[in-house]
């Protein structure tokens, strides 16, 4: 087993990911809101890398059962039903539900890695629960950082890293390649304080100007989410765990 860890996804094109398992991690905040939400019981989460797509296929969903949800400059975008704030994801809100969800990184990476064999979304809140599904399928794995704006961001990065290592604890063989340990490196700083981390890194400043400081502690939780959110024919429910 092998993993290798992508720090932006404008490394690689979408070919890339052919065939591939992959990780995206977006911990600031949609893979965070998506865990959330398929938690609560969300029907499934339909990612889009577009608004414009976004309100399309919503106009084509069926009245009631269908959310759009999401931000552009972490405010919600008008028009939309919920923002990209895991607290609007509560179970009353959410569950039996349909979320067209675009946001300003994190919906475009998992398009973008949509030709992946195995497709799952990965944060703070659910990386123990992934890093054993991975573990269970036993295959190669890209851990995709969404980054922002195609930009390396910290806080990615270290999750990539917690992840790698959590993995690593299981499988003591797993081959690392160098993007992987720079992320390990990273996650041994931080890990201890992950609260500073999303507090101190530029998206987190970002969300605390704009009055976002709950969902900083909210996404800084470790492993309290056992859900494996995984992608597939468009649309992202609740994996079939593997034994």
């Amino acid at each position: 087993m092998k993993i290798h860890t992508l720090l932006s996804p404008h490394n690689v094109d979408d070919l890339f990911f052919t065939g591939k398992t992959t990780v995206v991690i977006d911990v600031l905040r949609a893979t965070t809101v998506i865990a959330t939400a398929v938690k609560n019981g969300a029907r499934e989460v339909i990612p889009v890398g577009t608004i414009e797509f976004a309100v399309k296929i919503s106009g084509n969903a069926f009245g009631g059962y269908t959310l759009l949800g999401g931000e552009r400059n972490t405010k919600k975008i008008d028009g939309f039903n919920l923002g990209n704030s895991p607290f609007e994801y509560t179970e009353e809100t959410v569950s039996g539900k349909s979320i067209i969800l675009f946001t300003t990184n994190g919906s475009k990476a998992i398009v973008k890695a949509k030709f992946s064999e195995n497709l799952f979304m990965c944060c703070f809140n659910n990386l123990k629960s992934i890093a054993g599904h991975l573990l269970n399928i036993d295959k190669d794995v890209v851990i995709l950082c969404s980054g922002s704006h195609g930009m390396f961001c910290i806080e990615d990065t270290v999750c990539a890293g917690i992840l790698a290592s959590e993995i690593r604890k299981r499988k003591p063989d797993v081959e690392f390649t160098d993007a992987v340990k720079a992320s390990i490196v990273l996650s041994e700083h931080y890990e201890h304080d992950l609260i500073n981390l999303l507090t101190e890194c530029e998206h987190g400043k970002l969300l605390t100007a704009n009055g976002y400081e709950r969902d900083i502690e909210y996404c800084a939780r470790l492993n309290n989410l056992d859900v494996i959110p995984f992608f597939s024919s468009g649309v992202i429910k609740l994996a079939v765990r593997q034994e």
